[in-house]
């Protein structure tokens, strides 16, 4: 398992190693081009993608899937990131409810979390048995190899965070507004529990990390950094994805432009 640390400063970081902002927005730019190359190739090829991204709370979960999927066509480009599960869903196989959102042809899915809930979160704060935890374990592999061999490309990754900067992070959350709705009772409960989720973490890579479905471990202590370190590895490890643009050519438009009818039966703001 890869983990996804970058080396030192030679990319032009500033002095404290994190990725400044102009910095990171030039280098995304470049990254999104090869993005839009890969949406164009799946669309082309029938291809099916899918994006597992794991991570303990305040990870940077969310931020990376916006960077991915910010420039894409969200026709065909989709994030899921499911609420726990209702009544009925827990009566039903596991997978169930994550495979409606599986990939059809020529599409891309970005998991906000994902079935690894199971061996996580419900783990370490008690919400399924032991017995359902070594049944998950076992059975994951089984259903992920089941993905790959039907085609879909599948990847899986952990974005690793020290808890001195989650810390800071739970802090800057509770003092913004505007972010507070990314912390709720569970995630303050689960701070608490930093050490437990880290052994919880370790048994489930080490009986889930396999050929077919492995997993890459980003630092994601700066996360801007580990946006780029995450994206940069997705499009290396997709097979050639390069197919001719189709151009479209727009003609003149052969006349005036005309001006927007204000004269309706509803007043402009």
């Amino acid at each position: 398992m890869s983990n996804g640390k970058s080396k030192g400063t030679k990319d032009g970081a500033g002095k404290s190693g994190k990725v400044g902002k102009a910095e990171y927005l030039e280098k995304l730019s470049a990254l999104e081009l090869e993005l839009n190359n890969v949406a164009r190739w799946l669309q082309h090829t029938g291809k099916r993608l899918m994006v597992l991204v794991e991570g303990r709370d305040t990870a940077g979960k969310g931020g990376v899937i916006s960077a991915i999927a910010g420039s894409l066509n969200p026709r065909t480009t989709r994030s899921v990131a499911l609420p726990k599960p209702t009544d009925r869903e827990k009566t039903q196989w596991y997978f169930q409810r994550y495979v409606q959102h599986l990939p059809a042809a020529g599409e891309i899915v970005l998991f906000d979390r994902s079935w690894y809930n199971r061996a996580g979160v419900e783990r370490v704060m008690g919400y399924c048995t032991e017995a359902e935890t070594n049944a998950f374990l076992k059975a994951a592999p089984v259903f992920e190899q089941m993905l790959v061999d039907d085609g879909i490309l599948l990847f899986k990754y952990w974005l690793t965070v020290d808890q001195a900067q989650q810390e800071e992070r739970i802090a800057e959350r509770m003092a913004d507004p505007l972010k507070r709705w990314k912390l709720s009772p569970i995630d303050l409960q689960a701070r608490e529990r930093y050490a437990d989720y880290g052994r919880a973490r370790d048994h489930m890579l080490k009986v889930t990390h396999t050929p077919a479905a492995p997993w890459q471990l980003v630092d994601f202590n700066d996360q801007r950094r580990g946006r780029l370190t995450l994206i940069r590895h997705l499009l290396d490890a997709i097979p050639e994805h390069r197919v001719p643009e189709q151009l479209i050519e727009v003609p003149p438009l052969g006349h005036d432009p005309l001006t927007e009818r204000l004269k309706t039966p509803f007043k402009p703001i």
